[in-house]
């Protein structure tokens, strides 16, 4: 084989490993951008569910307090009925 056709296969292969490794470059790149994208959505999915489940939260806690009060008020109505009430014994009143 001639010393210039060695020389020019030589490039060749140069020059197709050099765009192979850009292309590569380029799909590495290309999943990177991807996998952010990807992270940025599960992100804001979380911050939605965190504001959901604050929100729940504090409705949990409004309800109980207004449970307690329903229920303090029903016990004072009960204690009140059983003043008034001649058939309940003073030791069976609460």
């Amino acid at each position: 084989m001639d010393t210039t056709v060695v020389i020019i296969l030589i490039v060749v292969v140069i020059v197709v490993l050099a765009i192979a490794a850009y292309s590569m470059r380029k799909q590495q790149a290309r999943k990177v951008e991807e996998r952010r994208e990807e992270a940025a959505g599960t992100r804001d999915e979380a911050r939605a569910t965190e504001r959901r489940a604050e929100q729940a939260r504090l409705q949990a806690e409004e309800q109980a307090e207004r449970a307690k009060r329903d229920q303090e008020a029903a016990n004072e109505l009960k204690r009140k009925a059983d003043e008034l009430d001649p058939d309940v014994d003073d030791d069976a009143r609460t």
